[in-house]
């Protein structure tokens, strides 16, 4: 097995992977990790287990980074660590606050029915918040790592594609349609559009609903913010592949131009005991013929996670890590867990009335 992550030489960690597992909580531990270390690290959380967030001292509403306590870890001098769980509505929120042209836009957009959906439920809307988020992380001058748990994803590329994906969207063919003003009608609109617009129209006087106008004030209200959209998407794309970041986890990144900088297998099983010392338990011959039984399906499942393992070897970089966490055998609830998991990451030494995690 390669040695564990060595982290030093980052400013931004991201994991990236499905969810169910335990990204979250790996993400949270490699941060503690770094910050045992003596280093500044703001950690971003996404849907976090409600026991992860007491280990970590936050709740539900935590937008913003909050200190966490490290009493009961040894720690360095100067080590600090926040945490904070991406909300991305709250994020969009700021971001239109932020960078409105004018007041009267700013509450236009806040106010207007077709974006309190949206900020909500738009697919990749979530991606977009966590880059945002990230980089207004990333600015702050007194932190020295930002690790990143993103949202889950079945393909990384949905992730670290969101700014362009985001952009597409602002600037597509219907968002020009629905926000055109009607002096440019017959003009710069297909008789096709004209058609689409009328259907609008006509089920606006069949519904009352205003659905056209409010989409139409919807998209306007943006104009203005395109080009910041755009330079921040370019920051962002700049960030996840500069040297400095990490990439850790799936696949599909080199599409776009990304190297993995390492794998985290986690939650492995522990090594198999000795079926020789099982043949001496002096217990009940039936019962020892189900343990062995047990055994024997432990040993198939060990067997191949070890293929599985030795698979990943041969298709990751030949110096990118592949770093195996043990399963801890319970939830992480506390941050002497989260250091248990930290230890297998990155090598922190623990106290000794430390908990371990499961030896590999």
């Amino acid at each position: 097995m390669k040695p564990p992550l060595a982290l030093m030489n980052y400013r931004v960690v991201v994991c990236l992977g499905a969810g169910g597992v335990g990204k979250t909580s790996i993400a949270a531990a490699l941060s503690l990790g770094e910050a045992l270390r003596g280093r500044t690290v703001d950690v971003m959380t996404v849907d976090p287990a409600p026991r992860l967030l007491d280990a970590l001292g936050l709740d539900s509403d935590s937008s913003e980074p909050r200190n966490v306590e490290l009493n009961g870890v040894s720690h360095r001098a100067g080590a600090r660590l926040r945490a904070l769980r991406l909300d991305p509505k709250a994020t969009f929120d700021s971001l239109v606050e932020r960078y409105a042209p004018s007041a009267g836009a700013r509450e236009a957009i806040l106010q207007n029915r077709i974006y309190r959906n949206l900020s909500q439920a738009l697919a990749g809307v979530s991606d977009y918040m966590a880059i945002e988020k990230l980089l207004e992380l990333h600015g702050e001058p007194t932190t020295d790592l930002v690790v990143l748990d993103t949202p889950p994803a079945r393909h990384a590329i949905d992730f670290l594609d969101a700014p362009r994906r985001i952009l597409e969207l602002l600037n597509s063919r219907a968002a020009v349609l629905l926000g055109a003003s009607s002096g440019f009608l017959g003009q710069s609109l297909k008789l096709v559009d004209i058609a689409a617009r009328g259907v609008l129209k006509a089920f606006d006087r069949l519904t009352g609903l205003r659905l056209l106008a409010d989409i139409q004030e919807f998209v306007r209200g943006f104009e203005g913010m395109y080009q910041g959209f755009a330079e921040r998407a370019e920051r962002a794309q700049g960030l996840l592949r500069d040297p400095r970041c990490l990439i850790l986890i799936v696949n599909s990144l080199r599409a776009i131009g990304l190297k993995p900088g390492g794998l985290i297998v986690n939650r492995t099983l522990p090594e198999m005991p000795s079926l020789a010392e099982l043949s001496k338990l002096k217990i009940a011959p039936a019962l020892k013929r189900k343990m062995r039984r047990n055994w024997e399906d432990f040993a198939a499942l060990k067997s191949r996670e070890s293929e599985s393992l030795s698979a990943l070897r041969a298709i990751m970089p030949r110096r990118a890590p592949i770093v195996v966490v043990p399963d801890l055998g319970r939830e992480p609830a506390r941050l002497a867990d989260l250091a248990a998991i930290a230890h297998w990451l990155t090598g922190v030494e623990l106290d000794d009335d430390s908990p371990p995690a499961s030896t590999k």
